[in-house]
């Protein structure tokens, strides 16, 4: 969206800087996301880690379609049903939730293992369910907001690829497709959401209420983490 208005573009700049200031609030900060890009997890906490988080893996395309379902904007639909087919692939043995279950047998788990979900814990359903009820009962352009945590993902997944690289050389590299290809994928997708939410996001309402639902957001992978901690001591 063109603004030719001076303070329109301020206030737009002020919330685009808030809304990245959460970036110090990202999961990334967690202890136990610090101790793994330090080599500091055992094997069977990257296990438990890697089982759990796949839970939040095949429900992001759930979660998109139902901000599919409730946004009137033909032309966020056209770019926001590409996380799905990201995510599902087209056919069998693509996608983000076939890379994550490669990267899991990498880690020594079997697919049945994870998929049948015996090592997901409960505070980790609870958060990635919480997350897929407020895309399908929030206005849309809030959802699109919460998924504003894409802007903090790129630096992440780099973090996140060395580490495995260099600390868990026990892990077939193979199976850190996923990391590498949401190298690219993250950053295109913030762009686009960062776009809707400015775009739609006008009054110090609205703005207000995109900014509470990244905090959500952030909230959301924090307790995620917090669950598999409790779950996978030291």
């Amino acid at each position: 969206m063109t603004t030719t208005s001076g303070s329109t573009r301020t206030g737009t700049d002020g919330f685009v800087e808030t809304l990245r200031a959460h970036s110090r609030r990202y999961h990334d900060q967690h202890p136990f996301h610090v101790r793994m890009n330090s080599g500091g997890l055992s094997r069977r906490q990257i296990q438990g880690w890697v089982a759990n988080r796949f839970y939040y893996q095949e429900n992001i395309p759930r979660k998109d379609a139902a901000i599919l379902s409730n946004c009137p904007d033909l032309g966020v639909r056209r770019s926001w049903i590409r996380r799905i087919l990201d995510h599902d692939g087209t056919a069998d043995g693509e996608g983000g939730i076939e890379a994550w279950l490669r990267l899991g047998e990498a880690a020594g788990l079997t697919r049945e293992e994870i998929r049948d979900h015996r090592h997901l814990v409960p505070g980790v359903r609870f958060a990635v369910d919480a997350y897929v009820n407020f895309a399908r009962t929030r206005p849309w352009v809030e959802a699109v907001a919460s998924s504003l945590t894409e802007l903090f993902a790129p630096d992440l997944m780099a973090e996140r690829l060395a580490a495995f690289e260099r600390w868990y050389s026990w892990i077939d590299p193979a199976g850190l497709a996923y990391f590498r290809a949401r190298l690219e994928q993250a950053p295109r997708d913030c762009e686009h959401a960062l776009e809707v939410v400015t775009a739609y996001c006008l009054s110090a309402e609205s703005q207000a209420r995109a900014v509470d639902a990244l905090s959500f957001k952030c909230d959301v992978l924090w307790s995620l983490l917090d669950a598999v901690d409790q779950a996978y001591p030291e």
